[in-house]
């Protein structure tokens, strides 16, 4: 009797892309729908378009830029790959856009196959891991976003499986290795060493080879984060010297140290990343079964679980000591967190069966929460049609929020099914839920974030010779790319006591200040933000619409400095342009 043959690469090759199947075409479709069912969000998705646009209308192919002024805060892989997609597809944002949905695909076909590395002798886990990651709400909806940290995740996974065995090799590839730590760090910058620093500092703590061969592998393994380093650096040293010294001082040591040590900018206290982990893990957060599973997580670890370790709770640790902190800062690592929650179900079921498939541990208190939610959607409209309710941004969302009830009151109905395929269940009601709320916020509010109507209006202008100036927050390049405005905004100052702005983020002593901008620029357009229009604006401003929970005016500079100056303004030659013409808010400020 013969034995049977091994597998041959193509029946292995044929075998993984089965494994894809139904969550990746799953994933796809929802994240098409969800990232397309508006425009590009301001700040995040904006600036970055603005970004590329100004480096490919300028041919700043090395500095990125942002209006007019070199950009240090970002490193430019993302631009690159959006300017490869625009010499092939044209210059528009639906390339962006299906490039953040592709990196996203990516990323879960690699944190398959690293579960598949860690876990070979789990095949659920490999299994789970894909669409438990696809089910994190916040992940969903800030992979929407047109970003760096989703493309930072595929290189930190890249560079982590690199580092793990596989059934014919156990040296890890360092060649690899090297070019994916180098691809992260031009996706984010030094960052990328955190992310990956501590799986290969570690190393004997999970790995046979390391423990066996310490002295190669903590030899190459620097080598190999030096080979990351130097990539960096070719495109940062030539990027340093054009860029100027400010820019070159800026790239090479206020970004990192100022977020480090004492953050310029999103500076939180050591426990605030603790604080959010439940949001940022949810649903599984709360989900009991999954709660029971690490809490009962018990030694001997498998090599799979101690790399989860190494690899999570000195990067979590790291994170919460740097100053600066956003929820999307350890995005890399949520599929490092699915997959060490998928492999602690596992180990629950193996050692404790009987808990492992007890209804308690079930997801009825997700099914409850869902229920809860239906129930103030369908009672929402009455609650603002009475007069109850009257925060602006529920009010809009009203008219929609009943077809929504009617979506959660049917997710609760699933999650209350028992029996097998508990998890998946739970991932594609997570999946369907998130496109849920992506949906009512786009019908309810996306009409606060939709700055097409100011940009393609200073487009206009600024096509045609006029001078535009910002007056209000910081300007992050929220029209550049959708009104294509190839000359930068100029910041100014209100005068003291003027009444141009009420915002309380306005600039009031560096740039330009109004009145000398009005006179060096008659024909120029000013930029402002006020909580409410006042009948003045509705009298005189060019044109009028809601940003976020302000509202956003263009006007002519010296109508704008008259009237912050107590001057009488000249009649304006057009009525004010209002945006969204049928908008209830416009009628209540008349």
């Amino acid at each position: 009797m013969t034995e049977p043959l091994p597998p041959t690469r193509a029946y292995t090759r044929s075998e993984h892309l089965r494994a894809l199947w139904p969550w990746l075409p799953l994933w796809l479709v929802f994240a098409l729908v969800a990232i397309f069912s508006h425009g590009p969000m301001p700040m995040f998705s904006t600036r970055t378009l603005a970004v590329a646009w100004e480096m490919w209308t300028h041919n700043y192919w090395l500095v990125p830029h942002i209006n007019g002024q070199p950009y240090s805060e970002k490193v430019p892989l993302l631009f690159w790959l959006i300017h490869a997609g625009w010499f092939v597809f044209g210059v528009t944002d639906i390339w962006p856009r299906v490039l953040e949905v592709l990196f996203g695909a990516t990323q879960l076909v690699l944190i398959t196959a690293l579960s598949r590395r860690l876990f070979p002798e789990r095949p659920w886990v490999a299994r789970a891991t894909p669409w438990m990651l696809l089910a994190l709400t916040y992940a969903f909806l800030f992979g929407q976003q047109i970003m760096y940290e989703v493309l930072l995740a595929c290189c930190v996974l890249s560079a982590l499986l690199c580092l793990t065995p596989t059934a014919r090799r156990a040296e890890p590839r360092w060649f690899l290795f090297a070019l994916a730590v180098g691809a992260g760090l031009l996706s984010k910058g030094p960052v990328m060493f955190v992310h990956v620093a501590f799986p290969l500092l570690l190393g004997p703590l999970w790995n046979e080879y390391a423990r066996a061969n310490p002295k190669r592998w903590y030899g190459f393994g620097v080598l190999a984060l030096l080979g990351g380093g130097a990539i960096l650096l070719a495109w940062a040293l030539p990027a340093g010297f054009s860029g100027g010294e400010a820019y070159r001082q800026r790239l090479f040591f206020t970004q990192t140290a100022g977020r480090v040590v004492k953050a310029f900018d999103h500076a939180q206290p050591p426990w605030w990343y603790l604080i959010y982990l439940p949001v940022l893990m949810f649903p599984f957060s709360a989900w009991p079964r999954a709660t029971a599973a690490l809490v009962m997580l018990r030694r001997p670890f498998s090599p799979g679980v101690r790399f989860l370790f190494c690899w999570l709770l000195p990067t979590f640790i790291v994170f919460s000591l740097i100053s600066g902190k956003q929820a999307y800062y350890p995005l890399p690592e949520f599929g490092g967190g699915v997959m060490l929650i998928a492999a602690a179900i596992s180990l629950l079921r193996e050692r404790h069966p009987v808990a492992a498939n007890h209804y308690a541990l079930g997801t009825w208190p997700l099914a409850v929460g869902g229920f809860v939610i239906a129930v103030a959607l369908f009672v929402l409209p009455g609650l603002v049609a009475s007069g109850r309710i009257t925060n602006v941004w529920l009010v809009d969302m009203a008219p929609y929020s009943r077809f929504f009830g009617v979506v959660f009151l049917l997710l609760g109905g699933l999650l209350l099914m028992r029996g097998r395929g508990e998890t998946r269940r739970l991932a594609v009601a997570g999946l369907i839920g998130s496109l849920a709320l992506n949906s009512l916020w786009t019908l309810g509010a996306w009409h606060r974030y939709d700055l097409a109507p100011a940009a393609a209006y200073l487009g206009q202008a600024d096509a045609a010779g006029r001078p535009i100036g910002n007056l209000g927050p910081e300007y992050n390049g929220q029209y550049h790319f959708a009104g294509r405005l190839t000359h930068p905004l100029v910041r100014l100052n209100a005068m003291p006591g003027s009444n141009a702005t009420d915002d309380d983020d306005a600039p009031v002593s560096d740039g330009m200040s109004l009145e000398d901008f009005a006179r060096q620029h008659p024909e120029g357009l000013v930029v402002t933000y006020r909580n409410k229009p006042t009948p003045d604006d509705l009298r005189y401003a060019l044109l009028v619409q809601p940003s976020r929970s302000t509202w956003l005016m263009i006007w002519n500079a010296p109508t704008l400095a008259a009237l912050s100056a107590g001057r009488i303004a000249p009649e304006p030659v057009q009525p004010t342009l209002l945006y969204p013409p049928d908008y209830w808010r416009q009628r209540n400020v008349h």
